[in-house]
């Protein structure tokens, strides 16, 4: 993978269901810091290690895993500044999976 073009920056991710974050990704594109500031989990910080892949020029797959057991995978377009997401977690009746959509805007 050439250096990704996300390590080191800042974006504003609004996902589809009106939740909002923050994403900081580590100068080395190894890591990221989140924060939610809108939405049911606001004030949610968290940092987490980066698993990624460039699949062509400015889109990459990302993925990690919560300290909740939470999954997150971004199919994170740069050229577009959209993002296809899809995370899972535990429920009291199993473990469900959701798919989303977002865009983002470097802050």
């Amino acid at each position: 993978m050439s250096d990704p073009t996300y390590a080191g920056k800042t974006f504003r991710f609004g996902v589809d269901n009106g939740v909002v974050f923050h994403n900081t990704y580590a100068a080395d594109g190894t890591g990221l810091r989140y924060e939610t500031v809108a939405g049911p989990t606001k004030g949610a910080v968290e940092d987490v290690r980066l698993h990624a892949a460039e699949v062509s020029a400015g889109v990459f797959i990302v993925g990690w895993v919560e300290q909740s057991g939470m999954t997150v995978t971004h199919a994170m377009n740069l050229n577009t500044k959209t993002v296809h997401a899809f995370w899972t977690y535990e429920t009291p009746d199993g473990r469900v999976g959701e798919l989303h959509t977002g865009t983002l805007e470097e802050i």
